[in-house]
């Protein structure tokens, strides 16, 4: 049976390498998706025929449980609110590696007792806290995330006086209580582990803004990864080690994709707190052009190229659908139509795909930011829909925005600009958009969903 168990530990890790491969294109993402469910399902089967398992009535619980909630997630869930939810899922995993480590600890501390001699080796008992470390600091890191994206809390930085030094203090005492634990093996350490590292998640993710969230949520999934890989060695399950270690190094390499993106590291986004005092340049001696849907109809239909720009803004009106309709009006008119992507558009990577997708919209009509920014300025017409941080000049132009170096669509330099958005509210970075009040500029203010329709209708109507 063992051996049984090991074959389908491999099998399963397998699985889940061809899965991770497959998720790097939108042809395959959906089959590789199906791959790694039926490698967890068969890696859940094949542990619960472990010769440690002697009663089941907690696990069919769990087991129960669980389903029905992840179902119900997965079925209610609106694709807007999708970064939520993946902070809530890396937080759930980092706690459950963390309540695992602990278990192993208390039953290391009962066997002790019993036997009257250390049951686990230091190194062990390291691992256990590390474990719990990472785990716990993956759970309170990813409820202020998600708290932030659901708008519970601001969006905005908080910062307490010497937050950051705070923060490294969190760290170095629970760094100093781990290494006491794994000395002494007292759970009153480990206990004091979980406290320092619960409070640590907290510092370290409310100084992050609301522009940062698709790097922090990488993050978190990267920490969820280590933690359940640290869990693995504990409790020498090779699966876990494997399925671990490829959360942990996937989540980092996008962390640093993300970060690239941003033209910004790691420690400043965790620690330079942009977005914790806004622009205070004055509109007040500058001009806004609003528009209206004919006109928009009308510049549309006389141009030869159209790009459009999805933001966050899209996903909260749940406008892609109606996105698709004017792309499909569009090409009837055999106006060329194409999507602008920047990597950190929305809150969490690779958002506008997902919703773009979900609107049977082309992928070969999605574009990376390098590639379409040489072509902005042959382009007639740049429809941005509720896009702003990663269209905003100033991160070219102002030295003093906090923007300022971070990569962006380079919409400015289109013939024509048209931004759909509610009002003239700053994005979550809290800077002003230098790109509302240039020349060729104009605002189509209302719900983006809304607007788009009345596009479409009178595009229809000429």
């Amino acid at each position: 049976m063992e051996t049984l168990i090991q074959v389908s530990y491999l099998v399963a890790s397998i699985l889940f390498i061809v899965a991770i491969k497959l998720l790097n294109s939108p042809r395959t993402a959906r089959l590789g998706n199906a791959l790694g469910a039926l490698g967890m399902a068969l890696g859940m089967i094949a542990t619960l025929f472990h010769k440690g398992i002697l009663r089941y009535e907690w696990i069919v619980l769990g087991v129960g449980v669980g389903s029905v909630l992840g179902a119900w997630m997965a079925l209610k869930v609106k694709m807007t609110a999708m970064p939520q939810m993946v902070a809530l899922l890396n937080g759930f995993g980092g706690a459950a590696s963390a309540l695992v480590a602990l278990a192993e600890a208390e039953r290391s501390q009962a066997l002790t007792e019993y036997f009257a001699s250390p049951s686990f080796s230091p190194t062990t008992l390291a691992i256990i806290a590390l474990s719990v470390l990472i785990g716990t600091v993956t759970f309170s890191g990813s409820l202020i995330a998600f708290g932030k994206l659901e708008e519970i809390l601001s969006g905005r930085p908080f910062l307490l006086p010497a937050h950051h030094y705070q923060s490294l203090g969190w760290l170095i005492l629970s760094l100093i209580m781990t290494v006491l634990y794994a000395g002494i093996q007292e759970s009153y350490w480990l206990y004091g582990v979980l406290g320092a590292s619960l409070l640590l998640g907290f510092w370290i993710t409310l100084p992050v803004g609301g522009a940062d969230m698709p790097v922090i949520v990488a993050f978190l999934n990267s920490l969820s990864g280590l933690a359940a890989a640290a869990t693995g060695f504990v409790l020498q399950n090779y699966l876990l080690i494997i399925a671990g270690t490829l959360v942990g190094a996937s989540g980092l390499i996008l962390t640093q994709i993300m970060s690239r993106a941003m033209n910004r590291s790691l420690w400043n986004v965790l620690f330079a707190g942009v977005g914790s005092s806004t622009s205070t340049a004055s509109a007040g001696d500058r001009t806004v052009r609003a528009t209206t849907p004919e006109d928009v109809a009308l510049m549309l239909n006389y141009a030869r190229e159209v790009v459009i720009v999805p933001g966050y803004g899209m996903a909260v009106a749940q406008a892609q659908h109606a996105v698709k309709k004017l792309m499909d009006a569009l090409l009837a008119r055999n106006v060329e139509v194409r999507f602008a992507i920047h990597p950190v558009a929305g809150r969490m990577p690779g958002h506008m795909n997902v919703l773009l997708a979900e609107a049977d919209i082309p992928y070969e009509r999605l574009y990376e930011m390098e590639k379409i920014n040489p072509d902005f300025p042959q382009v007639d017409v740049a429809l941005v829909i509720g896009a702003n941080d990663v269209v905003n000049p100033a991160a070219r132009k102002d030295t003093s925005s906090p923007l300022y170096g971070m990569p962006i669509l380079e919409v400015d330099k289109a013939r024509s600009v048209i931004v759909l958005k509610r009002s003239m509210n700053p994005g979550f970075a809290g800077v002003e958009n230098e790109l509302f009040y240039q020349p060729q500029t104009y605002m189509l203010f209302g719900d983006a969903r809304a607007s788009l329709e009345k596009i479409t209708e009178a595009l229809k109507e000429l």
